[in-house]
């Protein structure tokens, strides 16, 4: 086995966002609720046998080292010690920055698919700790399963939340999250909850508040998204979400997104795609 097609790297959305206080390392508590939905980048894989890691689809907006597949492979590589390299080609369907996880979800599936191509033998344990290195929401990826997420977001619960069908609009902005997590009016101070207990009506995102005053887009979107279903913010944004308990609902909403709007339709699985592509590869 020399090349993998095709590994899935799911996109995902937090289904609420409390944010409980910051430390003194300027981590954030938090809680929150991820479940991956059915759009995703493709990746390709091909193994090497003289250690180079080749990214071969061109970024515009970051370059070739400093791309979370290239450095999810290299800390493989650094951690198995395999003489191995791969050449990696990824057909790009998520949006950047957008708080839908797709940079994450791509070191993820590397990590994984990598492990699996090279035969080294790592475990899930030890691939979602060396993800964690390379940002908070990799380890959710590599685990596949829907959870909730507490502390700086490293410890998880899985969940088995309602799987709706999605209508996710994506405005033409870049919420930077180190910004939002850095401003001195980011709501932290919601008290801690017994996540699995709380109802569905209830779920919220306390970076939205602060986002939507910040970025006008988003603001649109999401107004434009609360006449027709519950809606909020995934993560820090930019995205913005309705939950719809029908294709059919969807659709019909969806039909009606006027043009100055870019979105997708997509269904809640709690079960991630990159799990389904190992089982059946395995």
């Amino acid at each position: 086995m020399s090349i993998l097609n095709n590994w899935p790297a799911p996109a995902k959305l937090n289904l609420f966002l409390n944010i409980n206080g910051r430390r003194q390392d300027n981590y954030h508590e938090l809680q929150t609720l991820f479940q991956f939905i059915d759009i995703c980048d493709y990746l390709d894989f091909e193994s090497r046998h003289d250690g180079k890691i080749m990214l071969l689809t061109d970024f515009d907006e970051v370059a070739h080292d400093d791309n979370l597949i290239v450095k999810a492979a290299r800390i493989l590589q650094q951690h198995t010690r395999t003489k191995l390299g791969a050449n990696i080609w990824i057909k790009k369907k998520l949006p950047m920055g957008g708080g839908i996880g797709g940079g994450s979800s791509n070191a993820a599936t590397t990590l994984v698919a990598l492990n699996h191509l090279w035969q080294t033998g790592v475990s899930q344990e030890q691939l979602a700790d060396l993800g964690l290195a390379l940002g908070a929401d990799v380890p959710i990826f590599v685990r596949g399963h829907a959870a909730y997420a507490e502390g700086v977001g490293e410890k998880f619960t899985d969940a088995n939340p309602e799987e709706y069908w999605y209508l996710v609009i994506v405005p033409q902005t870049h919420v930077s999250t180190a910004a939002v997590f850095s401003h001195p009016h980011l709501t932290r101070d919601s008290a801690k909850i017994d996540v699995s207990s709380l109802p569905r009506s209830k779920f919220k995102n306390d970076c939205q508040s602060l986002v939507t005053k910040l970025y006008p887009q988003v603001a649109k979107a999401l107004d434009w998204l609360l006449k027709y279903a519950p809606s909020r913010m995934t993560g820090t944004g930019a995205c913005v979400f309705a939950e719809f308990s029908s294709e059919e609902e969807a659709v019909k909403v969806y039909q009606q997104l006027p043009k100055e709007f870019h979105g997708f339709l997509s269904r809640g699985c709690n079960r991630s795609p990159l799990l389904e592509k190992l089982t059946q590869d395995s």
